[in-house]
């Protein structure tokens, strides 16, 4: 009986005793109602959470196929871009050749019609130096009036030979 003079052992009977007075209250049925709402609240924070998750990579998947389709769209427009200028750059190739042969041919056409009109003008001046010397030639041969209307008969139809 020297357990009852231990203080240890007082102290468990108490423990024991408070122990009994919170069953005999009820208090282990709040404690376990207190838990239980916060497993019930913990269950439902966690379903919240992988329900977000759920919907957070809808969300990616979302926009993962959005960003690709861009990048595809964008990488048509830049394809699209590239044979549209090849494409312009050849026109302009081509228009730049067109417009370098008509300056050509336009510029050989002036080449021509500028010698050909040297060339009448030559002719032209040779003409008028012949009907010149034959005048003079025909008046020094040639005397009177009968003379001066034969020469001018005969020039009248040299000029319109020559020319």
């Amino acid at each position: 009986m020297s357990f009852l003079f231990d203080a240890t052992f007082w102290v468990a009977v108490g423990f024991v005793i408070f122990l009994a007075a919170l069953g005999w209250f009820g208090v282990y049925k709040i404690i376990i109602g207190a838990l239980d709402a916060r497993t019930e609240s913990v269950k439902a924070e966690f379903a919240e959470a992988a329900r977000l998750r759920a919907e957070a990579e809808s969300l990616l998947a979302t926009f993962d196929s959005k960003r690709k389709e861009a990048e595809a769209e964008a990488a048509a427009i830049v394809a699209q871009a590239k044979t549209d200028a090849e494409r312009m750059a050849k026109e302009a190739e081509t228009k730049i050749a067109d417009f370098v042969r008509r300056r050509t041919a336009q510029a050989e056409q002036k080449i021509a019609q500028a010698e050909a009109q040297a060339a009448a003008d030559v002719r032209a001046a040779a003409a008028d130096a012949a009907v010149r010397a034959s005048e003079t030639i025909l008046r020094k041969q040639t005397g009177g009036e009968s003379g001066e209307g034969f020469v001018r008969a005969g020039l009248s139809s040299l000029k319109g030979r020559l020319n």
